[in-house]
């Protein structure tokens, strides 16, 4: 035994400042988490694939290593020395991870898993050499498919300026939600409408644009600044024009393809013209390496490097701590599953059957159990809608950005408005989100939907993550359920209310007791 143990004191003695030993190791542990979270991975990639406002990831790790490159002779002369305050970071970044996962929240466990690569590299390598490629590394960041959830308030925000604007010019008006008509026609603005492609590709570009323009932090962080702003009010302007076109060409342009075509070429004037107004503040390149060897070498001699035991050993508690996670979230998932379906057999009604919309479904992922009936009484009718989920993955989910009131391309029905609606039921506070639907014959229903987990009501998405974490974090399973209920009304959404009301009233208690009789003991 004590014959090994020198021999490997011998063999590590013998590897002390082998740089490529060191380059190994370091390559070994930047590409450990593609291993250990390889599905993670390959999330990304898939959006990437699927998405034309986010395929422009595929060119952000190239460009990241190129940047680094163009450093690579001053890196070179800084030290080596891990830095180990880091692996508290990388430890964080697992959890946030493990977090996300529980929750089934796919873009943290991204930005998690592209955060630590960095962190790594900086537990490896040091503070000092990391810090020389401090905006390469948060540059990968921009590869995490990121930014659907600002969607829906650039809808707004486009929706609000293109009628301001209209109006404005003197042309009237008549605006319902997302939806307008001019005395030229209907315009309606949605998803590819909302410039979120512009807003993603902007700050790509002015956040790489600003690191070789500038030096100073504060001309960078207001050139960013710059790049998120103006996308987003330029992308209102190209809405605006867009309708104007149609409307002085009496609809004939500027209404199919060719509405795209003037989009992008708006968008590269504007982007030609932000980069050309930021070239007036340039700043000088960094001083040449020649002068900076000086200070680099006395750097480097204030701090030697370390030798290549802490180095291993740095490598080794990196792989160690980013392997452990995905092992326990396998092991939470083994010990939560429950195979059993969800039952409503235990909710009771004195209301009679009756058919509510029978043209309409609700736009939910696949859930292991469902439940829609509709009920009448005393010439009120309401109807309700259930999607109970257990066992979820990233195809059968309570919380995602897939599920909606309405399904994709419904022919029939639309949502026009949506909103928090506080009611109180038996006494008890319930906070509802209320929505409006409307079909092609003008028939409306009014909606009150929220979300029941961990024996409790919200309608909080970022609050339904939370509870459904801690769930399973407990080993109590990952169950969870939609609520809907809904009434149409013709002119005053009151009435709806009121059936709505009055069913909560009697049914809540024995709601609540169905779901909870479902969860695992």
């Amino acid at each position: 035994m004590l014959v090994a143990i020198e021999r490997f004191h011998l063999i590590v003695s013998d590897l002390q400042g082998n740089t490529r030993l060191r380059l190994l190791v370091v390559a070994v542990a930047m590409l450990a988490p593609f291993l250990f979270y390889f599905a993670t991975a390959q999330s990304i990639v898939a959006i990437w694939n699927s998405s034309e406002t986010f395929a422009h990831g595929y060119i952000i790790a190239p460009i990241s290593l190129w940047l680094i490159w163009q450093r690579r002779e001053t890196i070179a002369r800084m030290p080596v020395r891990p830095y180990w305050p880091a692996l508290a970071v990388l430890a964080a970044c697992g959890f946030a991870w493990l977090l996300a996962a529980l929750a089934d929240v796919q873009v943290v466990k991204q930005y998690a898993f592209v955060a630590m690569l960095p962190v790594s590299a900086m537990l490896i390598l040091g503070l000092r050499m990391s810090w020389a490629m401090a905006f390469p590394f948060a540059f990968l960041l921009l590869a995490v498919p990121f930014g659907d959830v600002f969607i829906a308030p650039l809808i707004d925000f486009t929706a609000d300026f293109t009628v301001w604007a209209l109006q404005m010019t003197g042309i009237p008006v008549l605006r319902e939600g997302t939806h307008f008509s001019i005395p030229s026609g209907n315009w309606s603005v949605v998803e590819a409408c909302s410039g979120v492609r512009y807003l993603i590709s902007s700050v790509t570009l002015g956040c790489l644009y600003a690191y070789l323009t500038y030096r100073s932090f504060t001309r960078r962080a207001v050139f960013i600044v710059f790049s998120i702003i103006v996308p987003i009010v330029a992308n209102g302007l190209r809405a605006y024009m867009i309708v104007m076109i149609g409307h002085l060409s009496s609809m004939t342009m500027a209404v199919g393809f060719d509405h795209l075509i003037y989009g992008w070429l708006f968008f590269g004037l504007v982007m030609f013209v932000m980069f050309w107004v930021g070239s007036f503040w340039r700043e000088p390149a960094e001083p040449a390496l020649a002068d900076s060897k000086s200070s680099v070498s006395a750097q480097s001699g204030a701090l030697p490097a370390a030798s290549t035991s802490p180095v291993l050993a740095a490598a080794a508690l990196a792989l160690l701590c980013m392997s452990f996670w995905p092992f326990y979230s396998g092991y939470i998932d083994r010990a939560s599953a429950n195979p059993a379906v969800a039952s409503f057999a235990g909710f009771q009604s004195q209301w009679k059957d009756a058919p509510v919309l029978p043209d309409w479904t609700l736009g939910y992922m696949p859930a292991n159990a469902r439940f829609d009936r509709g009920y009448q009484r005393d010439g009120a009718t309401v109807g309700l809608s259930v999607r109970y989920y257990r066992n979820q993955d990233h195809d059968s989910s309570l919380i995602s950005s897939s599920n909606h009131l309405v399904k994709d391309k419904d022919a029939v029905w639309q949502q026009i408005s949506a909103g928090r609606h506080r009611e109180v039921i038996s006494g008890t506070p319930l906070t509802v989100v209320e929505s409006t639907l409307m079909d092609r014959l003008g028939r409306k229903v009014l909606m009150w939907h929220w979300y029941w987990i961990d024996d409790s009501f919200t309608t909080n998405t970022y609050v339904a993550k939370l509870l459904q974490a801690k769930e399973r974090i407990l080993m109590r399973g990952d169950d969870g359920a939609a609520l809907v209920v809904y009434a149409t009304f013709t002119d005053k959404p009151g009435e709806a209310r009121t059936a709505m009301r009055q069913f909560l009233t009697e049914h809540t208690a024995s709601l609540n007791s169905t779901l909870s009789g479902n969860k695992k003991q």
